[in-house]
């Protein structure tokens, strides 16, 4: 059964007004559901129906998904009574919204945020081994033997080392390193201790790919859009929903 949810709430959300403007609105006979002027902003109404407000027709969706260039220095959380949060950059009240994983402070790039939670979870589960890729700049050359030891799995101090990744050399100069990492697991501050069981430390870090949904090169860092239909289902697909 089609979830229905209130009118004023969905309204709201899709940024018609605040929950107190579009009560007003409502009373003052300006939405219609299916061609029939509605006063009541408790009514119910789901994804099929016809809902116009002020004259334009509201597009209603069962899910939302966003695509987010993360900036560095907020937390991937709803509320933090310290660090700004990724939900500063988005526009939307929905509270069920959530960042599909995590990313550190300090990291910056793709993140998506959905309240789809089936989708989320599939997406984090160790069971689909979905791959995260991420540019990184590190603090000196890398030996082109770490990456048969990244493929291998290393030691960084877990009950078991990680999983096979895939480490590609972009640039090796006498000061830094960029590379591009590939991993299959949502560890704890993972990348940096991969380098760091290396011998090496992390200055810069940035997710460009989850599962093969790729940083939109458009979008600067605090910027976001909603993923295209086919993004969301290539995406879905990699976890078997679709």
């Amino acid at each position: 059964m089609e979830k229905k949810n209130r009118i004023d709430k969905l309204l709201a959300n899709l940024g018609f007004g605040t929950r107190s403007e579009i009560k007003k609105i409502i009373k003052s006979g300006r939405v219609t559901v299916n061609g029939e002027m509605v006063k009541s902003p408790e009514t119910k109404v789901g994804y099929e129906d016809d809902v116009v407000c002020d004259g334009v027709k509201a597009i209603l969706k069962e899910h939302i998904y966003y695509l987010l260039n993360k900036p560095a220095g907020c937390v991937c959380a709803r509320e933090d009574k310290l660090n700004e949060t990724v939900f500063s950059y988005v526009d939307d009240t929905r509270k069920n919204l959530s960042p599909v994983g995590r990313l550190d402070k300090d990291t910056e790039g793709l993140l998506l945020i959905t309240d789809d939670g089936e989708l989320n979870h599939l997406l984090m589960s160790p069971a689909h081994h979905v791959k995260k890729t991420y540019e990184a700049v590190i603090d000196a050359p890398i030996e082109e033997n770490a990456k048969e030891l990244f493929k291998k799995g290393v030691d960084i101090g877990d009950d078991k080392p990680t999983s096979e990744a895939f480490l590609e050399i972009i640039e090796n100069t006498n000061e830094r390193c960029l590379v591009r990492l590939t991993i299959k697991e949502g560890r704890y501050h993972q990348v940096k201790r991969m380098f760091e069981a290396i011998g090496r430390k992390v200055f810069y870090l940035k997710r460009v790919k989850l599962a093969n949904l790729d940083l939109d090169d458009t979008l600067k860092p605090g910027e976001y859009r909603e993923l295209t239909e086919t993004e969301l289902e290539e995406l879905k697909k990699c976890v078997n929903l679709s």
